[in-house]
């Protein structure tokens, strides 16, 4: 069996945090978010990392992030372009960008060939995550069903004080195997956590150990022959809906597999907190939050120089 290797979703440009925020310093001699998640990951077992960019920020992200890995670990690069589309479609007038985070994994569907982890590039997951996730992955090949896992955090450590965030509310099964995952996409800290579908005219409060996905997913190859199968049928829906702006997510692609009875996730814990850069004011705290963790002992100050 092939061992994971590690998919970093950093195509986005991070409209809300105003800038790429992928390629701002974090670390105290200018480590990113991305560096402490590949250091993670790397101790976890991976060795292998894709990132997933634009072609237009590879120079900058290559002298950011990208030269600096590739000393310690094998890096390969996709390029996410909205012009990658099925034999037929075309990108629709006025679309600005590409097609979503399923999208964003089939960008890297000819580099990765055995199972895989998808992260976002702007999140900090914590070493937790990436030991659970690349046991799991290294334990349970495709068998009756495809087997797949995710890692969910508690609501109450993925909220920030600088505005709503979009989170997958997940439900699940007693024995803690995933049953569906509903999208909020305006979920504010409170207390207690609410999330607002009118643009805050009503709320709904969530328990505060609600499990929600951070987008940090295992799947073995077979995710990506689905979602490729399934993306002409995404775009017939948007390309009548909502051409310039929707998505194929990932957690849409779980959702048929696990309703169709072709897939089973286990959902994993992390009792971590989270930390990323959704708003600009975000960054005090992540900047704190690491400089915490290396006093603690729990990276080197230089990260790879050791």
């Amino acid at each position: 069996m092939n061992k994971p290797v590690l998919v970093i979703m950093a195509a986005g440009m991070g409209s809300r945090y105003g800038g790429l925020k992928q390629l701002d310093p974090v670390g105290n001699h200018g480590q990113l978010i991305i560096d402490y998640s590949i250091y993670d990951a790397r101790r976890a077992g991976f060795d292998t990392v894709v990132f997933v960019i634009k072609p237009e920020i590879e120079t900058d992200f290559k002298q950011a992030i990208g030269n600096r890995v590739a000393q310690v670990m094998n890096v390969k690069y996709a390029y996410q372009l909205k012009e990658d589309l099925p034999d037929g479609y075309t990108v629709p007038a006025g679309r600005t960008k590409p097609w979503g985070t399923a999208h964003a994994a089939l960008a890297a569907r000819n580099l990765v060939t055995g199972p895989f982890t998808v992260i976002n590039a702007d999140d900090y997951y914590g070493p937790e995550a990436y030991q659970k996730i690349y046991d799991h992955l290294s334990a349970h090949p495709d068998g009756a069903q495809y087997e797949y896992v995710m890692v969910g955090y508690l609501v109450k450590n993925t909220v920030t004080e600088n505005g709503t965030v979009a989170r997958g509310v997940c439900e699940e099964t007693e024995d803690h195997y995933l049953s569906q995952v509903i999208e909020r996409t305006k979920i504010e800290k409170g207390p207690p956590p609410r999330f607002t579908e009118d643009d805050g005219q009503t709320w709904t409060e969530l328990d505060e150990d609600t499990i929600v996905s951070m987008n940090m997913w295992g799947f073995n190859r077979s995710f990506l022959d689905e979602a490729l199968a399934r993306f002409p049928a995404f775009l017939d829906k948007t390309l009548a809906e909502n051409p310039e702006k929707g998505e194929y997510f990932l957690p849409t692609v779980v959702s048929q597999l696990v309703d169709e009875g072709k897939a089973r996730v286990k959902v994993l814990r992390s009792q971590d907190k989270w930390y990323g850069v959704t708003y600009r004011e975000d960054k005090p705290a992540v900047v704190a939050a690491i400089a915490e963790k290396t006093a603690a002992g729990l990276y080197p100050d230089r990260l790879w120089e050791v």
